[in-house]
Order: structure tokens, then sequence, then C-alpha cells
């Protein structure tokens, strides 16, 4: 499995396509503005399926691609905790950029608590991890030791909490208790900034340090 990067959309926003050569499939996480002509063409160009999209959370600059990557044959999934805002957009226009554009986003599956699912072959954990938004989720391949927490947490810091439905003290606990409990060699790629490990987060972040 092949895993590509992407910083995208007015504020750098990461997205990642991994791709499983031997299926000819992708999986793609998030959909910033731009995404999905982009990823269109790269699928094009490896002769590539899309299955799936999922969303680590419904801020804009994490969502507002979701249909035109929907309409590339993706499935698309996300955390109920922010139906909300993926249904409903317009409401983030306060804290977007201006001269964004917002429609629904369409949901094909929810995803409750915490569970796995099978793409590419290969078993998906996730894990909510609220704080930053009220459906933040972290998707997991603990097979190839890698970790996307969205903007729960970056290299060397932490998301905003300042935000609607944000809350200082349950990203605190996710910190704690989804993401540091990961193997200190897994992987995380955050959606903004370098990736970073469990490991080095729990040593160094300023924000949370692990007890």
């Amino acid at each position: 499995m092949e895993l590509f990067e992407f910083e995208l959309g007015p504020i750098g926003t990461n997205a990642f396509i991994l791709h499983e050569e031997s299926r000819q499939e992708s999986l793609i996480i998030d959909a910033p503005p731009g995404a999905a002509d982009l990823f269109q063409r790269w699928l094009e160009e490896k002769g590539s399926r899309p299955v799936a999209l999922l969303l680590t959370h419904g801020h804009w600059d994490h969502m507002l691609d979701m249909n035109g990557v929907r309409s590339l044959g993706a499935r698309v999934y996300a955390h109920p905790g922010d139906r909300g805002l993926l249904e409903a957009p317009e409401v983030m226009k306060d804290f977007a950029l201006p001269g964004l554009h917002f429609e629904p986003g369409m949901v094909d599956d929810w995803l409750n608590d915490r569970g796995t699912l099978e793409l590419l072959g290969t078993q998906i954990e996730y894990r909510p991890v609220p704080g930053h938004a009220p459906g933040s989720i972290m998707f997991i391949l603990a097979e190839h030791g890698i970790a996307f927490p969205g903007d729960a947490i970056f290299a060397g810091g932490v998301g905003r909490f300042d935000l609607p439905g944000g809350d200082w003290s349950r990203l605190e606990r996710s910190i704690l208790e989804e993401i540091y409990t990961l193997p200190e060699s897994t992987r995380l790629y955050p959606g903004h900034g370098p990736a970073t490990t469990v490991g080095r987060e729990k040593m160094s972040n300023p924000f949370v340090r692990a007890s």
C-alpha cells in the first residue's frame, strides 16, 4: 500500500490517498477545496478506483469538496457528531474565508462510537476524538503503523477548541485516551502540518504531555 499526501485549499489543509496497487483501488482521507479535480486526474493516471472518502471532521476546510469526491465513486464516511456541519455547512461562514461556495454534503455511512472498516483489503479502525469538533474521528491502520487524527493533534500542537462545538477538556481527554494509547511508533498524519509520531508527541507536545 502506498500513501500520498496533498496540501490543498486556501489554508493548507492536508488530504491523503492510500492506494493499493494489487487491487487498483484507492481510499481518500478528507476533501479540502479543490480536491475533486486534482484527485480525479490523479486517479485516472493511476487507473485506480476510489472506494471511500473518510472525513476526519466536518470543518469547511476538510469537507467543502466532499460531494465532488463522492461523484468520483467514493462512498463517504463521517461521524454523526458533525452531521449539522456537513448537512448545513453555511453555518460555518462566520469562521470561514470569504468567497467560498457551501453546499450540503452527502454522507453514505455514519460511523458511531468506535469500530472497524475493511477497505483496500485491510482493517481500518476508527475512534472518536472530539474536542476540536464534536465529530472529530481518527482512522488507524495498525498493520501499517499509521493513523490520521485530523485536527485533534499536530506536530507540537493541538487543534483549536475555541470554534463552535470545541471543548478543551474533551480534546485533552481524546489525546490522552485515544491517541497516546496507540503504539509510540505509530506515525500520525494530521490535518495540517508535517507528520509526527505518537512517541514524539507524548514526550514533547507542550499542550498535552503523557503522565
